[in-house]
């Protein structure tokens, strides 16, 4: 190891910091614990996902899908090989679905085996989607957008003539919503045919969150978050500014979660900047927020950062202090994990994925936290 990097590391090996006293005390409600680190590889720039019976699942840059317990353990390595940049999706029987840039989705058990593979014509970026049935949606750099079968078999495919790095949405009818690189906004149909799209200005490369009417909300690098209606009528837009693939999250009243820039910002369902917070490491002026945030049960956002900084912040306070904040040991792509238990796993670049308690659940929301839940399906749930 790197001598600095050494030094480095046995500085900051407290990684955590207290919240200052900004206009109010601060006491034990608002401590953090770091219950453990596992060591998962250099610059990780997925999110992880979790299994049913509480296994964690996170692919790794340098080609590999690990399987964690609970209690930070290994259970098992898959290795496929190359890079991937897409986070897992979990279903039935603890089922993992992810794409690499080898162009394939993968399907992998819960044992660690390979069940298949389906072979695109570009890298697959995106996350997959998975339908209450069991298909497989994602899209792919060779301008397609696929639906695959449970069993790995082509089901039908949608050309957008632009690479698809917008990882897609379901709602409870099982419409998919993604973006393409073209600017526009697609719902299609379960059999693959088009139900409307919605132009923008520039390249779509975040992820839609569902509301709890069937409203839609994304981001474009035209700097705009747009509110849709289910049916492709607009709702509003706001010009944020914004250029980058965060994704918008949904607190239980409606309120939009989303990293802009170097920013965190709350905008209202009405379409209104509610608040922002800027990161806490503003020493790189390009250090923007590529993840999305998580919304917990007692009012708090979970963001974190390319500051590397996990930062929590009460919406109550308007925004305006944090209450913790977790040090990563470097820059973070990848979004919150919360399992029901109220354990947050965080990971960046560096090698570990933490495990901090908080004892405080997802917010009772339609899309709380990246790709709408823990399991990362992109799918909402019946309950909304």
């Amino acid at each position: 190891m790197n001598n600095c990097w050494l030094w480095f590391r046995i500085v900051c090996s407290g990684a955590l910091f207290a919240a200052p006293q900004l206009g109010r005390a601060v006491g034990k409600h608002y401590a953090v614990t770091n219950l453990w680190q596992a060591e998962i590889g250099l610059y990780n720039q997925s999110s992880p996902a979790l299994g049913v019976e509480g296994s964690l699942y996170i692919t790794g840059w340098g080609g590999q899908l690990l399987a964690l317990n609970p209690d930070g353990s290994e259970k098992w390595r898959y290795y496929f090989g190359v890079d991937t940049v897409s986070s897992p999706a979990v279903g039935a029987a603890d089922t993992v679905y992810f794409g690499a840039r080898d162009k394939n989705i993968y399907a992998v058990s819960a044992s660690g085996k390979k069940l298949w593979s389906f072979k695109t014509g570009g890298w697959v970026d995106a996350s997959p989607a998975l339908g209450a049935d069991g298909t497989v949606y994602c899209g792919s750099a060779d301008g397609k957008f696929y639906a695959v079968t449970p069993e790995g078999r082509l089901r039908w495919s949608f050309p957008t003539g632009q690479p698809v790095v917008s990882s897609a949405a379901i709602d409870g009818a099982g419409h998919i919503y993604f973006g393409a690189n073209d600017g526009k906004f697609r719902a299609l149909n379960p059999d693959g045919t088009k139900r409307w799209d919605y132009p923008t200005d520039g390249a779509i490369i975040s992820s839609p969150a569902i509301g709890r009417h069937g409203e839609l909300y994304f981001t474009s690098t035209d700097g705009k978050l747009y509110a849709v209606n289910a049916d492709g009528t607009p709702r509003w837009t706001l010009r944020t500014g914004g250029v980058s693939s965060s994704s918008p999250v949904l607190g239980p009243d409606g309120t939009i979660y989303l990293s802009v820039n170097t920013n965190h910002c709350a905008i209202s369902a009405e379409g209104k900047m509610l608040w922002q917070r800027g990161f806490w490491n503003l020493t790189q002026p390009d250090m923007f927020g590529e993840s999305a945030a998580a919304v917990l049960d007692n009012n708090t956002v979970v963001f974190t950062g390319r500051d590397g900084y996990v930062m929590t912040v009460p919406d109550d306070e308007g925004g305006r202090e944090w209450i913790w904040n977790y040090w990563l040991y470097g820059p973070s792509h990848s979004s919150p994990l919360v399992a029901p238990d109220g354990v947050i796993y965080v990971m960046g670049l560096a090698r570990e994925l933490s495990a901090l308690q908080r004892n405080t659940p997802l917010a009772q929301s339609p899309w709380p936290t990246a790709r709408g839940n823990s399991q990362r399906t992109g799918r909402i749930t019946s309950a909304f």
